[in-house]
């Protein structure tokens, strides 16, 4: 048997990115051979085994067949008789479907094979599919746009993009699960440019299936589109800031929605859902005076009192695109410095413990206190 480290492994190493995590594929073997050898099987789907020492995956190789709907209706073949080149050919793009063997000691030796002319598409830096199969499995519509965020200065084959295009026609990407579309999605709000990962949902008629009515509805506008994008560069590639961007023109009520229907984890839902309550605040606040009555509701809508950190990054992010926040920073953190104990003592002692009483007089106090900041600002 000989074993091959595949993928976007070799792809990096071309490009002179560090190579992470590498996929293995050993052509030649089998089942029984490998657990000879001491493999862990791991598979569900097809033989995919635990290296004994390193605990790396070695996978088969294995062709595939288009069985049902989605990324998963697909039936594998692994045996011995199955070369590199079929393996390869099941990949989705050229720059993904090169190889080089990896020797007893683990390094790579011998030349990049590469059937289907990757080394050519990474010089030309363009996306182009392997074979017809490409457009079998929706999935890859999401990994195409999420590389477009990863590598901004790749375009799509034209051959590609009608393979993209008849997968939205196909409806099959109805049949991807929530958590794979999010993962995908995730991934590429954190690259480096995300607004290229909208792009191509976006040319391919992707976005309408996958987005929300509303921000879709902002991008196909060239002029949101470049503010969202300036928006995107100015925060840190911070999942929660970049998602809390995106989303910043959206009603609250539509992140819900959507983030429920993608399975969005509940903080960065959360975060999103705040940040757009506060540009809506900001942009209703006229010459940036702000009443510290509303001031006092959105931070009890942030819970600046419990999550501190959250309230700074959320008025931080504001800042770094633009908005006026100075004075609700300083009112944040000179209410955070409130003393609840002190409080609670100037209570009469009939009330102490009556929790309707106290919470009235610790917002009567974080009110005050924001009412000094805000006019010190002004």
């Amino acid at each position: 048997m000989k074993i091959y480290a595949v993928g976007g492994a070799i792809r990096d190493t071309q490009m002179g990115l560090p190579m992470h995590d590498i996929d293995y594929v050993v052509v030649g073997s089998s089942v029984e051979e490998m657990l000879a050898k001491g493999f862990r099987p791991v598979g569900k789907d097809f033989p995919v085994f635990l290296h004994p020492q390193t605990q790396a995956e070695y996978a088969l190789a294995r062709t595939e067949r288009k069985t049902g709907l989605g990324y998963k209706g697909f039936l594998f073949h692994a045996d011995p008789s199955v070369t590199l080149e079929q393996d390869l050919e099941r990949r989705d793009l050229t720059m993904n479907a090169m190889a080089q063997e990896v020797s007893e000691s683990g390094a790579l030796v011998g030349p990049i094979i590469d059937p289907f002319n990757g080394q050519r598409d990474l010089v030309a830096k363009v996306f182009r599919h392997v074979s017809d199969a490409f457009a079998e499995d929706p999935l890859r519509l999401l990994r195409i746009a999420r590389f477009a965020a990863r590598f901004p200065q790749f375009t799509v084959a034209p051959e590609t993009l009608e393979a993209l295009k008849a997968i939205v026609q196909s409806g099959e990407l109805n049949s991807l699960s929530p958590e794979r579309i999010w993962q995908e999605l995730a991934r590429g709000l954190i690259a480096d440019k995300p607004m290229r990962m909208f792009q191509v949902l976006l040319d391919t008629a992707a976005a309408q299936t996958i987005l929300p009515a509303s921000l879709v509805a902002q991008l196909v506008q060239e002029p949101a589109r470049e503010i969202m994008g300036a928006h995107l560069h100015a925060s840190a590639a911070v999942l929660e800031q970049r998602c809390a961007v995106a989303l910043m023109n959206l009603p609250a009520t539509e992140i819900r929605s959507w983030a429920e229907c993608i399975r969005m984890p509940i903080e960065v839902r959360d975060f999103s859902e705040i940040f757009s309550e506060l540009i809506q605040f900001l942009k209703m606040s006229l010459g940036g005076v702000f009443q510290a009555i509303d001031v006092l509701a959105w931070f009890n809508r942030a819970d600046v009192w419990r999550k501190p950190e959250r309230g700074n990054k959320l008025l931080q992010l504001a800042r770094k695109l633009g908005f006026k926040v100075d004075s609700l920073i300083l009112a944040m953190q000179q209410a955070q410095l409130l003393n609840a104990p002190e409080i609670i003592a100037t209570i009469p002692l009939e009330d102490k413990l009556n929790g309707e009483r106290i919470r009235s007089a610790v917002e009567a106090a974080r009110l005050a206190t924001i009412t000094s900041a805000l006019n010190l600002n002004n």
